[in-house]
């Protein structure tokens, strides 16, 4: 495993989401192989975990801070707050008041006295930027964060927070399918050196999966909402992966292998963490580590797929509201 710049911390380059493990995708798996997934990780080389007090409406972090205890000093700890479930229902509250609540509930779950990296999950435009850093700053200062982060937010938000506090990472969406952070915030984590992570690295396995069936989805399944995964648009997407299986069969790389090597070579700290519920995917994923593209590989892969290419936008209209990531015209 390469390792890479995460703020002050050094990482793997490719770590683990485990929102999957609780939440998202339907029925989230047994206890028991979630701590499967969880105890390959670790034995794979993973030194980056990520989860928040949403996944799961909390369970995600216990779970996570369970079995993780024994290994807390050989880690990089990431969670966020700022979005929460209350009555079956997210919540998005960056008060001072309510991340100092989020901020004690996700440390009794994480069975830690410190958290690496705490992202603002979501940018409360109610509150502003500056208020909700200011009071991450403070939970610094009292040795409870070792570091800060931002989750979905546009570049010029990134530079009013960065001018409060350091921030030290920015997470996004970003796959070949998900391209907004190309237009300012990629640059701005450059200009002020922070680092990127990118959630959805695989496109919610649209550029895995042969046998995604959108009407077969578990009730729950995040999915079902989004435009991608609709009609016209899902056969428009699919009719892309023909041509892009075949590049990665060229190279020698699984699809999942060929989508996040591309990405890690899109920036020196940017990091990946997929998500998966299942070893084998795991370990394949971990096998993208290292993997080298040429220049004409790189583009033929962008060219095929990208924001021209692709139909529908990433999110519904009521939750692309809550999102504050440039948007293509």
């Amino acid at each position: 495993m390469r390792v890479r710049r995460l703020g002050p911390f050094d990482a793997g380059e490719i770590g683990l989401g485990c929102m999957s493990l609780s939440h998202a995708y339907g029925k989230p798996p047994a206890p028991e192989t979630a701590r499967e997934v969880l105890g390959k990780a670790l034995d794979l080389g993973v030194t980056h975990f990520d989860t928040a007090a949403l996944y799961g409406f909390g369970r995600n972090e216990e779970l996570v801070g369970s079995f993780l205890k024994p290994h807390r000093d050989e880690i990089v700890l990431a969670s966020k707050c700022g979005m929460r479930g209350v009555d079956g229902r997210r919540v998005i509250d960056a008060s001072p008041r309510m991340l100092a609540r989020d901020l004690d509930d996700s440390l009794r779950r994480l069975q830690t006295e410190v958290i690496d990296l705490y992202y603002l999950h979501r940018y409360d435009k109610r509150t502003p930027i500056e208020d909700s850093v200011g009071a991450l700053g403070r939970f610094v200062e009292a040795g409870k964060l070792r570091a800060i982060g931002l989750s979905e937010v546009s570049a010029e938000t990134l530079e009013r927070a960065h001018a409060v506090h350091p921030i030290a990472a920015v997470q996004s969406e970003y796959s070949l399918f998900s391209r907004n952070v190309e237009i300012a915030v990629i640059d701005a984590c450059r200009r002020i050196g922070a680092a990127f992570v990118a959630f959805s690295p695989l496109a919610r396995g649209l550029l895995t999966a042969d046998d995604l069936v959108p009407a077969e989805f578990a009730d729950g399944d995040i999915r079902r909402g989004m435009p991608r995964f609709k009609e016209p648009n899902f056969a428009n997407n699919r009719r892309l992966l023909s041509r892009y299986r075949a590049i990665a069969s060229e190279v020698g790389l699984s699809p999942a292998q060929l989508a996040l090597a591309w990405l890690l070579r899109q920036m020196p700290d940017l990091h990946v963490i997929p998500g998966t519920t299942s070893t084998a995917h795991l370990e394949e994923n971990l096998g993208a580590s290292g993997a080298s593209l040429s220049e004409d590989v790189a583009d033929r892969v962008d060219r095929l797929i990208n924001r021209h290419t692709v139909s529908g936008p990433r999110y519904p209209a009521a939750t692309q509201v809550e999102i504050d990531t440039e948007e293509f015209a």
